[in-house]
């Protein structure tokens, strides 16, 4: 009996001391193997993984990849990536804005995608955030976003006009300016406060700059936790990126030297306390305001090619998963970062494009020339 005992004794401290070693390893940090690769191996290895793939992926992460390759480069070879995304978005106006007017219809589909904004602690924040707001879901999530890709593709889409006029109808400031709102959607805001002005709905940009101001004024900078900080700069990062109309015109760096300024002051915090998507964006962020050879730029590129793991063929994400559909959107920001053009490309009009012009949906309507070529100004 005491040889069992003895025996059951030390089985219990052995697998306790298994349970506690797997803990503390499941714990540790990813660690990327060190290389000696250049960024433009870096950016190619990436590319070749990414094409090879892509059809692998879901349509929307598709488009994705493929609008930015096109803008950074100018290749029709990626205007058919586009329209998969516009004859998915195309889909969706029409569900959506062409319903507006039945009774209930935007309380109840804003309610249904509330519910899916996850269990984690920022979908419990953003939860929260849109009680007050039980239309925010279907007019900013939803009809902002689509209705701006597709004028971004030059097509007005379906039920524009009934979309157009409950968008003005409806006032945005309160939601846009909620502190609570802007500590769970920082960078989605300021992209719905673009997209708003972009289709001609309203201008809330002054609004949501002194509203994401007074939420997070530098001065206070020490007392925001690790997800907050990530918040603050994810939403600096979008309000550049959302004034070029994402990566298609360099921006005027004027309107945005308090958030350049503010990025070259904290780079080291970023790095360290932010994601690899994040601190990515901060390097682009310069460089779509023509700083590329700005200290920041150099520093976030070699941030970003440490970062790459060669095995993986991609930059894996911060617990050192290698999925291409969650990762796309990390990998083609390096692709980016690594490979800046002189020029950029809007678009792509893809009425325009042979390989395009004869399979579009028939749910949208091609703009007029001179509108589709206006270059939208800087929002004051």
């Amino acid at each position: 009996m005491l040889a069992l005992s003895k025996s059951r004794t030390l089985s219990l401290v052995a697998l306790s001391a298994a349970l506690l070693s797997s803990s503390l390893f499941a714990k540790e940090p990813y660690v990327n193997p060190v290389h000696n690769l250049t960024g433009e191996q870096v950016y190619q290895q990436i590319k070749t993984n990414l094409e090879t793939n892509l059809y692998s992926l879901p349509p929307r992460v598709q488009g994705h990849y493929a609008i930015r390759q096109f803008r950074m480069t100018g290749d029709e070879k990626y205007a058919n990536g586009a329209l998969i995304d516009l004859l998915t978005v195309a889909e969706r106006q029409a569900y959506y804005a062409c319903n507006l007017d039945k009774p209930n219809f935007i309380e109840t589909e804003s309610a249904l995608a509330g519910s899916k904004l996850g269990k984690g602690p920022r979908g419990k924040a953003r939860k929260k955030a849109i009680v007050l707001y039980p239309k925010f879901m279907l007019l900013s999530d939803t009809l902002l976003r689509y209705s701006s890709r597709i004028d971004e593709f030059g097509f007005t889409g379906p039920c524009h006009d009934l979309m157009v006029k409950t968008l003005k109808e409806h006032d945005f400031t309160p939601a846009f300016t909620d502190k609570k709102m802007i500590k769970s959607w920082a960078a989605q805001l300021i992209n719905y406060v673009f997209w708003a002005k972009q289709i001609g709905v309203g201008d809330y940009y002054p609004a949501y700059k002194a509203a994401f101001r007074k939420t997070y004024p530098d001065s206070k900078d020490a007392k925001l936790s690790k997800g907050q900080f990530k918040n603050k700069i994810y939403g600096m990062t979008h309000f550049i990126f959302a004034a070029s109309e994402y990566y298609q015109y360099q921006v005027d760096p004027k309107e945005y030297q308090w958030i350049l300024d503010y990025f070259e002051k904290n780079i080291d915090r970023i790095i360290a306390d932010t994601t690899e998507d994040i601190t990515t964006e901060v390097g682009i962020s310069f460089l779509i305001t023509g700083h590329k050879n700005h200290p920041v730029t150099q520093k976030v590129k070699d941030f970003v090619i440490s970062s790459y793991n060669p095995q993986m063929q991609m930059i894996p994400s911060p617990t050192g998963k290698a999925e291409l559909a969650s990762g796309e959107h990390r990998n083609v920001l390096a692709m980016m970062l690594l490979d800046w053009p002189e020029t950029l490309h809007p678009g792509p009009y893809l009425a325009d494009i042979k390989s395009t012009k004869k399979n579009l949906p028939r749910l949208v309507n091609v703009k007029l020339e001179d509108k589709k070529a206006e270059v939208k100004p800087t929002l004051h």
